[in-house]
Order: structure tokens, then sequence, then C-alpha cells
């Protein structure tokens, strides 16, 4: 069972951790962030995809009929 930790403490114990391993947290944090943001591009595009071979999806050029579409 995972314990929910309030923010605040997770914070705290950051700070108090020695630069080289606030350093590595940062790097790691990076890396899941950018993995994280590709999977949601991945999927994004996959629902894209079904829509668009479903036939859901309009195009247009003009102007008129894009402000209709929103």
């Amino acid at each position: 069972m995972i314990h929910a930790i309030p923010f605040n403490t997770i914070v705290n114990a950051i700070y108090k951790l020695p630069v080289e391993e606030r350093l590595e947290l940062k790097h790691l944090l990076e890396h899941n962030i950018v993995n994280t943001r590709r999977d949601e591009i991945l999927a994004n595009y996959k629902q894209t995809n079904e829509a668009y071979k479903a036939g859901e999806l309009k195009f247009s050029s003009d102007i008129n009929e894009l402000k209709n579409m929103l």
C-alpha cells in the first residue's frame, strides 16, 4: 500500500540532500517528465489517427467554417 506523503515534507527532505543527490534527482525527474510527455503525445496521435480512420475529423481552410467548428 502506498502512503501519501505531504508535498512540503518531500520538498523539505529534498532540500536537506547533498547537492550531488539533488542534481541526480533533477536529472531523474527531467527524464521522467520527457518520457511522460512522449507517452502523452503517442496516445494523442493514436486517438487522432483512429478518429481520422473513422471519418470523425473535419478539415477546412475556410476561416468562417473553422470558427463554426469551434
